[in-house]
């Protein structure tokens, strides 16, 4: 999952927002520097991305972008499915999107020390152009894609990525939402995160 999934899995402990958002870029036991708190956030985030890489609407997924993407296609299927997920934000969280955002940014911004030196660097960039926000929109995801694709080892194959969503736009939706309960329902169970969700959605909901 992408940076709004992340963060959105991570309760309402600050810190434990702050680990999940800079999982990415701590690496072995290095997460051992940080606050006990820090140290659960960074540790879920490893987690989710096990869990996600291997599950079958995922991996469903990704066989769709194989073509364009080969071993990177599970890495633009987190963009997408950030994409249902900011489109659909009412049905996953009481509380409106722009004000999760905001909420995010503040946190992010009142531990700026904390954060490892590649944060730091894109953090600015993030915040002004409201990147998790933007996800609700193609045009979000499609220069997201294509930052990624000018900054890592992502290609640069943004146009087939936006091709493909829009031809299979409604089979990449319905995967999303079947994983998305699957997803929170392990965050819950398995790391006694508490979940902003309408009741509806509630993990212990009969399926």
């Amino acid at each position: 999952m992408n940076f709004l999934a992340h963060q959105y899995l991570s309760g309402e402990s600050e810190k434990i927002r702050i680990g999940n958002f800079i999982g990415d870029y701590i690496k072995g036991r290095n997460y051992e520097k940080y606050h006990p708190e820090i140290q659960k956030g960074i540790l879920l985030h490893r987690n989710i991305d096990h869990f996600t890489d291997r599950h079958p609407m995922v991996i469903k997924s990704s066989k769709r972008l194989k073509k364009g993407y080969q071993k990177y296609s599970g890495v633009v299927v987190d963009v997408l499915y950030d994409h249902f997920l900011a489109k659909n934000w009412h049905l996953y969280h009481t509380q409106a999107i722009g004000t999760f955002v905001n909420k995010s940014h503040e946190i992010l911004i009142r531990n700026y020390l904390l954060l490892p030196k590649k944060v730091k660097l894109f953090l600015p960039f993030m915040i002004q152009s409201r990147r998790m926000e933007s996800y609700s929109k193609i045009e979000g995801i499609q220069a997201a894609l294509a930052i990624m694709s000018r900054h890592t080892s992502l290609p640069d194959q943004t146009d087939f990525a936006i091709s493909t969503l829009h031809n299979e736009y409604d089979a990449f939706e319905e995967e999303f939402t079947y994983f998305m309960k699957d997803l929170i329902d392990y965050v819950d169970k398995n790391h006694r995160i508490n979940v902003v969700i309408p009741n509806d959605l509630h993990p212990t909901e009969e399926r």
